[in-house]
């Protein structure tokens, strides 16, 4: 009996012990939870700028920003940006401001209003009444710009443009000092990227409210085709509105009250705009426009 209960025993628990392990292992495989690695926090965002193409005068000048997050309301500063002075750190032209606003109110500006000439009022054909011998002065046409109901001499004829093209560094320079205006106001901010967690309005409102931009705010990217969860949050707002950095322009600038720039936008404005301060042949953009002017 005993050698029996022994035999017994030798086979059970190996059994045992293998259906308890290829039960456990089914059990993980079929689980839906799903364990993610603890990571380290990212380290900071440091950016220094590589100026040796366009080195700025007076380095000490350099204007340094923080990087913030969108990914969430609260506000944490994920690194540091290095701006080029000549950008960044101009002397506030307000009257070139003035000018490129003025211009870019204009420039597209189209009057469509018109006035007849007596040529084309209705009626007039004959002569009021004879030449002489009336002792009334002389008149052809009760149409004439000296009566009432007469043409109109010297009036607005439409349509008629306005277009007029202001000189090329001033629109450039018109460019700087509106961003060294908003940066030296404290209305410049930069961020890491704008993909947002979520395409709830909400978020983005109390972003705003969190960090107490606004009323009004201008989002600039280096693409012209942003993250979906952006768009459909800014899309009910009339106050919030999206701009590929190409686009960028003094009117927009001043029109919103904070200005939000990515990393990417920055590095773009710097490249293009250090471009134009600093190419070798801008005599040919001083001289007149030309509608072919590239």
């Amino acid at each position: 009996m005993l050698n029996f209960l022994n035999k017994t025993k030798s086979i059970l628990i190996p059994n045992l012990r293998n259906t308890l392990t290829r039960a456990t292992h089914d059990a993980v495989k079929e689980s839906t939870e799903v364990i993610v690695p603890t990571t380290a926090a990212a380290p900071p965002l440091i950016l220094p700028q590589d100026w040796s193409q366009y080195e700025p005068m007076n380095r000490a000048v350099a204007r340094q920003v923080w990087i913030e997050n969108i990914n969430a309301v609260p506000e944490s500063k994920v690194g540091i940006i290095e701006l080029h002075p000549d950008v960044f750190a101009t002397q506030p032209r307000v009257d070139v401001i003035q000018e490129n606003i003025e211009w870019q109110r204009k420039y597209r500006y189209v009057s469509f209003a018109h006035t007849k000439t007596r040529a084309e009022v209705r009626g007039g054909g004959r002569k009021p009444w004879p030449q002489k011998g009336m002792g009334r002065a002389r008149h052809g046409s009760i149409r004439s710009p000296l009566f009432r109901g007469g043409g109109v001499a010297h009036g607005p004829r439409s349509p008629t443009t306005h277009f007029y093209m202001l000189p090329f560094y001033k629109r450039v320079m018109g460019l700087t000092a509106t961003l060294s205006v908003k940066l030296a106001q404290d209305d410049l901010h930069v961020i890491d990227s704008v993909d947002m967690p979520t395409r709830d309005p909400q978020f983005i409102k109390d972003l705003i409210k969190e960090r107490n931009w606004g009323p009004s705010v201008l989002i600039v990217d280096r693409d012209d085709i942003f993250p979906e969860n952006i768009c459909y949050a800014t899309d009910a707002l009339g106050y919030v509105n999206l701009m590929p950095s190409y686009g960028l322009n003094t009117y927009s600038m001043l029109k919103h009250d904070t200005l939000v720039l990515t990393v990417n936008a920055v590095k773009h404005i710097e490249e293009r705009l250090l471009y134009q301060l600093h190419r070798t042949d801008a005599t040919k953009k001083e001289a007149k426009f030309k509608l072919d002017q590239v």
